[in-house]
């Protein structure tokens, strides 16, 4: 039975949003993922949590799906706090790298490659406010990407050795929602990424 981490990466601010679009998207992927025999656990940044649970809940897991807001043109602060308090544990225990790859005697070794969840998959889901349009060039976001904005969270996974498999994005979520279709399309990302990935 092949093993799935939701973590919901979702910070709430009074006033701003309600969290009902992410924790959606964390229900239905839990929902389609126990549909076809996956195991699923999943992790609330916004709630407690004991480091030492979520390293051995992101060790145990085949694929690691992160459901994220984009706030500010990167992920949520509580979710950066969860990546630098679990994956350093990982790091300084050496569950998760081999330090950071090199080593004194071969100097071949290069920067970053010393991750150990090789056989780990994960994906990001996002949400954002901006349109879609707003990413193309001379727009807004200058061409720049949803993956661009999650860079630091892109690099932590390849830096521990994890398999990117392709990102997922929902756009204008405010002014323009078009969430019946987003939700089809999120369900079918997942079929295509995780529940038919050989």
């Amino acid at each position: 039975m092949k093993k799935v981490l939701i973590i919901n990466g979702y910070e709430k601010y009074e006033g701003v949003g309600e969290a009902k679009l992410n924790n959606s998207l964390v229900d239905i992927a839990k929902e389609e993922l126990l549909n076809d025999n996956f195991e699923v656990k999943i992790s609330n940044i916004d709630s407690q949590y004991d480091v030492n649970e979520e390293l051995e809940k992101n060790l145990w897991a085949d694929y690691i799906i992160v459901q994220t807001p984009i706030y500010w043109f990167g992920m949520p602060g509580a979710l950066k706090t969860y990546i630098d308090r679990v994956y350093i544990a990982g790091y300084a225990n050496g569950t998760m790298t081999k330090g950071d790859g090199r080593t004194r005697s071969d100097p071949t070794k290069k920067y970053g490659s010393g991750g150990l969840m090789v056989n780990t998959k994960y994906l990001i889901s996002s949400t954002s406010n901006a349109p879609k349009e707003s990413f193309e060039e001379g727009e807004f976001m200058e061409g720049y990407t949803p993956d661009d904005l999650l860079l630091a969270l892109h690099k932590t996974f390849e830096f521990c050795g994890v398999q990117k498999l392709d990102s997922f994005q929902i756009y204008d979520i405010f002014k323009n929602p078009n969430i019946s279709e987003d939700v089809e399309n999120y369900k079918s990302h997942l079929r295509k990424n995780i529940i038919e990935d050989e």
